[in-house]
C-alpha cells in the first residue's frame, strides 16, 4: 500500500482500475480488505481508491479525540494527494458516516455517493452510551469483547463470519476506541438529505448527483428500515434491497453489490 502524511496521521490507501473516480470506505472495525471480493468487479468501470480509514489497517491514528468530519479531511488530503478533484464516495456502515460528513464539507467535490448497510441517524442516548462504554471496555480489556459481540452480527454466513473476525482482529484498540467515540458524537444527517435532492438538478435527464443505497434485508447491525428511510427522502436514489443479505454484501452478493455501484458512472 502507499502511504501519504495528513492531518498528523499516515493515511494509508491502494488504487486499482481506470475509469470515474470512486472511493471505497470500509465500516467498524474492519479494513480496505473488506471490499476484495468486489473490486475485481469494479476495475474496469472505475479508477478505485481504497484507504484505511484513521487508525485501521496500515493507516496510523492520534491519542486526542477525533470525529467523522475528521476522518472526511483526510479522505479530501488524499483526493488532494491524487490529483482527484471530484469522485464517487461510497461507504459502509461507519464508512457511509465519513461519505456523509464528506458531502457535508465538500459538496463539490462529490460526483455520487453510496450508502452501503449504513443510515444517516445520528446515536439515540442509549445507543451513543453503548459505544462509550464499549470504548472503555476496549481501553481496558482489549478489542476481544467487541470482536466476539459483532462476529455473528456482520453475517449468518460462518465463512465469511471468519474473514470477517479475522479482520476485526488484526486491528488496533486505538482505532476502536476513537472510532466507537466519533461515532457516538457524529451528527444527524437527516436534513443533508433535503439538500442532497439540489444535486439532482437534471440536464437533458440525466442526473448530476447519483445517490445509490444498498443493504441487505437480513441485517442484524442497521435495519434495512434506515435504507428505506434515505429512499424516501431521496426519491431519485437507487436503492437495491439484497434478499437474505446481512451487513456484508460487498462479500454476501458481490455481484449486485458491483451492479449497483454501476449506476455512480
Amino acid at each position: 500500500m502507499e502511504k501519504i502524511s495528513i492531518n498528523g496521521i499516515q493515511l494509508a490507501y491502494a488504487r486499482r482500475g481506470r475509469g470515474t473516480p470512486l472511493v471505497l470506505l470500509h465500516g467498524f472495525p474492519l479494513d480496505h480488505h473488506l471490499w476484495d471480493d468486489v473490486l475485481p468487479l469494479l476495475e474496469d468501470t472505475f479508477d478505485v481508491t481504497l484507504p484505511d480509514l484513521r487508525g485501521f489497517g496500515e493507516s496510523t491514528t492520534i491519542d486526542t479525540p477525533y470525529t467523522m468530519d475528521d476522518y472526511a479531511s483526510d479522505i479530501a488530503g488524499l483526493l488532494d494527494q491524487l490529483g482527484i478533484q471530484k469522485a464517487a464516495i461510497v461507504g459502509h456502515s461507519m464508512g457511509g458516516y465519513v461519505a456523509l460528513a464528506f458531502v457535508r464539507l465538500y459538496p463539490e467535490r462529490v460526483r455520487g455517493l453510496g450508502l452501503v448497510s449504513s443510515q444517516v441517524l445520528a446515536d439515540p442516548p442509549d445507543r451513543k452510551e453503548g459505544r462509550y462504554k464499549s470504548a472503555a471496555d476496549v481501553a481496558e480489556k482489549g478489542i476481544g469483547g467487541v470482536v466476539e459481540a459483532m462476529t455473528p452480527k456482520f453475517t449468518s454466513d460462518e465463512r465469511l463470519q471468519a474473514v470477517a473476525r479475522k479482520s476485526m482482529e488484526r486491528q488496533k484498540p486505538a482505532a476502536y476506541i476513537g472510532a466507537l467515540k466519533a461515532m457516538a458524537e457524529r451528527a444527524d444527517s437527516t436534513a443533508l438529505l433535503s439538500s442532497l435532492r439540489d444535486g439532482f438538478a437534471s440536464q437533458g435527464g440525466a442526473f448530476r448527483f447519483p445517490v445509490v443505497i444498498i443493504h441487505g434485508d437480513a441485517d442484524a447491525l442497521i435495519p434495512i428500515d434506515r435504507a428505506r428511510e434515505v429512499k424516501k427522502a431521496v426519491p431519485e436514489a437507487h436503492l437495491v434491497e439484497l434478499n437474505g443479505a446481512g451487513h456484508v454484501p460487498m462479500m454476501e452478493a458481490k455481484e449486485e453489490t458491483a451492479d449497483a455501484l454501476k449506476h455512480l458512472v
